[in-house]
């Protein structure tokens, strides 16, 4: 077999394992209500099936670059990806809400190194000239698969049963690991990194901590002992964490590449996109089904537009990006959203359904110039031997911006709520006070969007910091002679046989 056709065979390992794994993250959403009856518990405790997978992702996150280098990048990824399918069975096999929150971990701790191990593989496999098309490939499971999520947890929670939710990932996740194990090669370290334990436990206390108490935070209070008390954990040992990693020369993730300018100010960029973009995507489907009275099903449908506009487009964005660079799509992109968030601010009890669906045809279109480039960008100065580590640092930070952003928003939302009083149990809402719920959601709903506007319009000024057209892109690349044999062996073959010649 040529060659050149490696990367093509990396691209459908990669796609296989990351759709599977970013697509549960969303297919719960729409069973909770499900569970909770299934298991006769609180929607409390119940919500903790999602809150605990994400905890999980953040957790073990930062630690997939130290795995990869130490063990094989391969190797590891397959382990994962076997861990998540085995994890997925438990879950459906659960006797318990309590065994069901411990097996969404397990699928949460394998899941967790497989967007930045296979974001690694998928960037060192292809010539820098081509990275942008690489990632635009890579980002259509990015796109596609949390929007297909709530449509197949929708079909199968109204008409199959809610178990179906977590056995689809047999499939898809036995493909993926055979395809990987036919089609990947070993990328091998030198097998002499040191475990990095200080980093290990100041990383799982800070973002375990700030992820668990911006989650909480809208939901129990952000004066409530457990979020306060997670927060100052997080944030205490996020401090610990960054002296550590700063002060080693082989910790579990390297700090010193934020002294890259292209790099520190991409990531900006990608945390301030994941607050514009991601975490107002949780607030129409609010509107959708409180307000609109859609069902679960109606409303993953409705949202698909978004998906298959972005799907399609990010493939051809990509491609620009390896010509242009990032700056003109990124600025363009957030230009588009920040017009497109003021629409969806002004949306009405009376807004048709048709037009809701344009204007998720004009987010997708804006997600399809921010996302990939953004990620490419930041990763275009790194060096190969780096990628796995730089591509772990990106995805745990954006995973806390996230965080943050959904935190933030449901705050305004709910503070809208707060107002209302509540009714007396048994008693039928007037329509006078139903009235009134929602003019005061659509308030705060319009409050949150008004947010992500403001923020999406301070994107667009650093979108223009990013390098690109009209000065000529610049893709760094490590030069072979200067790295040791686990470097040259981490290099692609295209930048190997260029550095020969």
């Amino acid at each position: 077999m040529k060659k050149w056709q490696y990367k093509w065979q990396v691209v459908a390992a990669v796609v296989f394992g990351t759709f599977m794994v970013i697509m549960d993250a969303t297919v719960v959403n729409v069973a909770l209500k499900t569970l909770q009856n299934s298991f006769n518990t609180s929607i409390n405790q119940v919500q903790w099936v999602i809150s605990g997978y994400a905890l999980a992702l953040g957790v073990v996150t930062p630690l997939s670059g130290f795995l990869g280098d130490r063990f094989g990048i391969k190797r590891v990824w397959l382990i994962c990806l076997g861990f998540f399918v085995f994890g997925s069975v438990l879950c459906a096999l659960a006797p318990s809400i309590e065994m069901l929150i411990a097996f969404r971990i397990l699928q949460g701790l394998g899941g967790g190194a497989a967007l930045p191990l296979g974001t690694a593989m998928l960037f060192s496999a292809f010539p820098p000239q081509e990275r942008g098309l690489a990632m635009g490939i890579f980002g259509i499971p990015l796109v596609m698969a949390p929007a297909l999520g709530p449509v197949l947890g929708g079909y199968f929670v109204e008409y199959v049963d809610w178990r179906l939710i977590f056995l689809i990932n047999i499939p898809i996740g036995g493909a993926g690991i055979w395809i990987g194990s036919k089609l990947l090669r070993e990328k091998k370290g030198e097998g002499k990194q040191r475990f990095d334990l200080a980093g290990t436990i100041t990383s799982v206390l800070g973002f375990g901590g700030l992820l668990y108490g911006l989650s909480s935070g809208s939901q129990d209070g952000w004066l409530a002992p457990n979020v306060v008390l997670s927060l100052a954990v997080g944030l205490v040992s996020l401090v610990a964490f960054a002296f550590i990693e700063l002060n080693k020369n082989d910790g579990l993730v390297d700090l010193r590449l934020f002294k890259s300018p292209v790099f520190l100010m991409a990531n900006v960029v990608g945390w301030v996109t994941t607050v514009a973009f991601f975490g107002a995507e949780f607030l129409l489907p609010l509107y959708l089904q409180v307000l609109r009275g859609l069902t679960a099903l109606e409303t993953g449908l409705l949202l698909l537009p978004l998906a298959l506009t972005s799907g399609l487009l990010i493939p051809f964005t990509g491609r620009l990006y390896d010509k242009i660079g990032a700056r003109p799509i990124v600025a363009i992109g957030f230009i588009l959203l920040t017009v497109n968030t003021w629409q969806l601010s002004q949306i009405s009890m009376d807004t048709p359904l048709w037009f809701i669906g344009f204007l998720l045809m004009l987010r997708g279109m804006a997600l399809a110039c921010v996302i990939q480039p953004v990620q490419a960008a930041a990763l275009s100065q790194v060096s190969v031997p780096k990628l796995p580590r730089a591509s772990s640092l990106i995805t745990s930070s954006r995973q806390v911006f996230q965080a943050l952003g959904v935190a933030a928003l449901a705050t305004i939302v709910q503070n809208n709520l707060g107002g209302l009083t509540q009714r007396t149990p048994g008693t039928p809402p007037s329509s006078q006070a139903i009235a009134l719920f929602q003019q005061t959601y659509l308030s705060g709903l319009e409050s949150a969007y008004l947010f992500t506007f403001w923020t999406a319009t301070f994107a667009i000024v650093l979108a223009l910091l990013l390098p690109g057209w009209p000065l000529k892109p610049r893709v760094a690349t490590a030069p072979v002679t200067n790295l040791p044999v686990r470097s040259q062996l981490a290099l692609s073959e295209p930048e190997i046989e260029r550095a020969a010649a």
